[in-house]
């Protein structure tokens, strides 16, 4: 089976809301086998929405969409749906229950035009909505000869996604036969057209998996697919690939389990009980706020030094204003004494600096805006890196966050 992803609202298409939905229902029909072979987008009009329905119909077996299932008179997504049947507008006893329930819970009076939401396409599957007023419904029906299913889902992301996750996959699982099984694997400090030829003869024998790259943030994705008849079956398929690459890479490749490749650094801090303490000039508390989004690092982040100036530098890591004087505040011998002065005030096992010109003012012919330096301090060894960042000021400060993230991962595995 194949499937089109259907947003509808105009809200989408002035960019007043990310699409997020069509991003997550992909990512979970790939799960069942099911491949996404189109998503689109289409605003609150009714002819261009049935040019939609009628398109996406015409090119998939399941169309879902998402939006149009409130109270107002724009809101018409099943009646667009119930006249590409031919399917009447039925009232539903059971939604309106729903309705005068989720409306006394919050004890409000329901206005009359929250009526329209309990009608759906004669025939229809209902789904009731736990986070919300608007229920949703499946539509399995003939068109053309052909089997055709329609998925309506609420548009926000709170009330799509547990009815996504709870109803629709379930249901969708009856028609498919396999399984599709992904894993990610990060590559740091490799530009993407060469990691792409070092691994080009795998991509071009590729068949079942397949490997598909992508780059962003400085590191390079390769995201390994198979589809076979369960997860086991799958997962035989993709480590030889999984090896290869790790192989190919060495030190600079990682399985990614999460989608921050920074979290595989936090991960390692924790198994390792390795204590670690940041001190920060350019990236201004970036590196710390990325360890604090991992759950348990409690355990092992000591202290966050956001030491932009160089007073502060010189007063809470002891950096020696010496140093300063010759050799700049964005240097190695500065950035070296930051981390180690990381540890020495706060006990930590680890430091980890950066100093940097993160612009879009403030660089020089010698020392150009993009310009960072960072350092991991770790059992009395500096592991130091040079970086040049392109991209605005929000960008640098990210990759430098990130960089120093894939140091301290390095600087564990060199342990070991």
């Amino acid at each position: 089976m194949n499937c089109e992803v259907l947003c509808i609202g105009t809200e989408l298409l002035h960019g007043d809301i990310i699409n997020s939905n069509a991003a997550y229902i992909s990512k979970n029909l790939a799960k069942i086998g099911i491949d996404v072979h189109y998503h689109s987008v289409v605003g609150d009009n009714p002819k261009r929405m049935k040019d939609a329905f009628n398109l996406a119909f015409s090119r998939a077996d399941v169309v879902i969409c998402t939006g149009g299932l409130g109270p107002t008179k724009d809101d018409i997504t099943k009646e667009i749906l119930g006249e590409y049947f031919n399917l009447p507008m039925e009232f539903d006893e059971k939604s309106l229950e729903h309705l005068k329930m989720m409306y006394n819970r919050f004890r409000k009076n329901m206005p009359e035009n929250n009526l329209r939401q309990t009608y759906f396409p004669k025939g229809s599957k209902i789904l009731t909505n736990n986070n919300g007023t608007a229920n949703a419904c499946i539509v399995n029906e003939l068109s053309d000869g052909k089997k055709k299913i329609g998925v309506l889902l609420p548009g926000p992301p709170k009330e799509m996604m547990p009815l996504m996750d709870d109803e629709v996959i379930p249901y969708l699982s009856e028609f498919s036969k396999e399984v599709v099984v992904g894993y990610k694997i990060a590559v740091m400090n490799v530009g993407e057209s060469m990691a792409e030829t070092m691994i080009m003869d795998l991509i071009d024998s590729q068949t079942n998996p397949t490997i598909a790259p992508y780059a962003g943030d400085g590191k390079v994705v390769f995201r390994v697919t198979a589809k076979a008849e369960n997860k086991e079956k799958a997962d035989a398929l993709i480590k030889p690939v999984i090896d290869e690459l790790l192989k190919r890479f060495g030190e600079n490749a990682f399985v990614l389990e999460t989608d921050r490749v920074e979290d595989i650094a936090c991960k390692k801090l924790i198994e390792n009980k390795i204590t670690i303490s940041t001190a920060e000039s350019c990236t201004g508390g970036l590196i710390a706020s990325k360890l604090v989004s991992y759950p348990g690092i409690s355990s092992v982040f000591k202290e966050g030094f956001i030491t932009y100036s160089n007073e502060a530098k010189i007063k809470i890591l002891g950096v020696k204003k010496e140093t300063i004087d010759e050799y700049t505040e964005v240097s190695e011998e500065v950035v070296k004494e930051m981390a180690e002065g990381a540890c020495r005030v706060s006990g930590a096992d680890m430091g980890v600096a950066t100093t940097g010109i993160a612009g879009p003012s403030g660089g020089t012919t010698d020392k150009p805006v993009g310009l960072v330096y960072t350092c991991v301090y770790y059992k009395g060894r500096y592991s130091v890196i040079k970086s040049s960042f392109n991209g605005t000021r929000d960008t640098v400060r990210e990759r430098a966050a990130i960089n120093a993230l894939e140091l301290v991962r390095k600087a564990i595995m060199l342990e070991k």
